[in-house]
């Protein structure tokens, strides 16, 4: 018989959401929607933001302003992200962030959620 189908595709930087029917290997579209100012990359910048102010408060310093210490720590973040998938909380190390200063932060999957449930509540909307 006839299945129906929703796709729920959070990409980068974008989000997609498709409902399909599917009989007899016909694939047929009934709707689409999406957002396209939603994506992974603003789940990644929740978290880098959050570890930017755990910086501060730990070391006085403000790594915001500087393009090398947010790659790498927005490279760490992505990584986090993926990890949380799978386990309640990963940590983040990263050598000589900032001035020399290393950088060893745990995050929860509870904690990650809590800095991004407007965004998961945008997706369900």
């Amino acid at each position: 018989g006839e299945k129906t189908v929703l796709i729920f595709d959070l990409g980068g930087g974008t989000f997609d959401v498709s409902l399909l029917t599917i009989e007899e290997g016909i694939f047929e579209v009934k709707a689409t929607a999406g957002d396209t100012h939603l994506g992974g990359e603003d789940f990644d910048n929740r978290m880098v933001n959050h570890f930017v102010a755990e910086f501060k408060r730990k070391h006085k310093k403000d790594i915001s302003n500087n393009p090398r210490a947010l790659r790498r720590l927005r490279t760490a973040c992505e990584r986090a992200k993926r990890t949380l998938s799978s386990t309640t909380q990963t940590t983040i190390e990263i050598d000589s962030l900032y001035e020399g200063i290393d950088f060893y932060a745990t995050i929860t999957r509870a904690r990650f959620e809590e800095l991004c449930m407007d965004l998961f509540r945008k997706c369900m909307e």
